[in-house]
């Protein structure tokens, strides 16, 4: 505690960036939620879309990892209705997939995916696509 007269240095605020993962595959999410994790980010986790937009509505995470195939609503489906909304329009998405056809990847970007990636994935092309859009900050330590 400081004593009178004593003032807190104000240090800025660096926020854990927040990815949001979107898969119905509840291993996918345990995996990628460990990686994050340990790599430093906050993660809230979504089994398709229907249930993200649920989540949107309290919070807008920094990136999103978005798979394709999903019950209720697909992560195309998913990706329309973001890319209308004012609130999540500029959102980065990472969208992960067993779908790798060209014909998928072009339609996803042109409807507003950011990157495209297939599974499986390596751990360090998904961190460095998530660090583009969500960089961390290096803790500086006080000398």
């Amino acid at each position: 505690t400081l004593s009178r007269g004593e003032s807190a240095k104000v240090e800025p605020v660096q926020r854990t960036p927040v990815v949001m993962i979107v898969d119905d595959s509840l291993t996918v999410r345990k995996i990628t939620t460990r990686l994050l994790t340990r790599a430093g980010y906050e993660v809230v986790t979504a089994k398709d879309g229907v249930d993200a937009l649920e989540k949107l509505v309290d919070m807008t995470p920094d990136v999103m990892l978005l798979d394709v195939e999903m019950p209720r609503m697909d992560g195309f489906e998913l990706t329309k209705q973001l890319r209308r909304d004012a609130k999540t329009k500029n959102l980065p998405i990472i969208m992960i997939t067993s779908r790798t056809a060209d014909k998928h990847r072009n339609y996803a970007l042109e409807i507003g995916v950011n990157e495209y990636m297939g599974k499986p994935y390596q751990d360090d092309e998904l961190l460095e696509h998530i660090a583009q859009y969500a960089p961390l900050y290096e803790t500086a330590t006080a000398v």
